[in-house]
């Protein structure tokens, strides 16, 4: 009986139908957050891509964000031509994607998705996304990104306020 590949094996057989070639790291520790991610590879925070499932008027979206911004979910709504935008469960998250939270993955979906990617992760010139499990990531190059994905580039960021 064959062996089902695993979460890691299906990212990198994705992105590889995109012709995107990517070193996945597996980590002992967690990198399922994006402060987690960020320590384990030596990176800026806001070079940790979330991959995070919303449900746009109750289709869902995928949003892949800078791990230093909150994501403004009127931007969101507006740029998915939506009246309600809310984040989905784990469940709904687990049951689109075939992926667990903490290890979302950008591509290979059990179901595609529209993608929206944050405008602020192209001020970077490495980003790191979840490969499939809370504890693998893979780096890239956020314009890669952008295609391999054939997702829309807008600004996402929920803004700041200073006190």
């Amino acid at each position: 009986m064959a062996t089902l590949p695993s979460a890691s094996e299906r990212v990198r057989a994705a992105l590889a139908e995109r012709a995107v070639s990517v070193d996945i790291i597996e980590f002992p520790e967690s990198t399922r957050t994006a402060v987690e991610a960020a320590r384990a590879v030596g990176a800026a925070v806001g070079q940790i891509v979330k991959s995070l499932l919303f449900l746009a008027d109750g289709r869902p979206v995928l949003v892949l964000a800078s791990g230093a911004n909150r994501v403004d979910l009127g931007k969101l709504a507006r740029a998915a031509g939506a009246a309600t935008v809310e984040k989905a469960s784990a469940e709904t998250t687990r049951s689109v994607t075939g992926f667990s939270i903490g290890g979302v993955p950008p591509v290979g979906h059990r179901t595609p998705v529209p993608v929206f990617l944050d405008e602020a992760l192209l001020d970077h010139p490495l980003v790191y996304a979840a490969a499939g499990t809370p504890h693998a990531v893979f780096g890239v190059d956020p314009h890669v990104l952008v295609r391999a994905t054939g997702g829309l580039v807008v600004d996402l960021a929920e803004a700041r306020h200073e006190p």
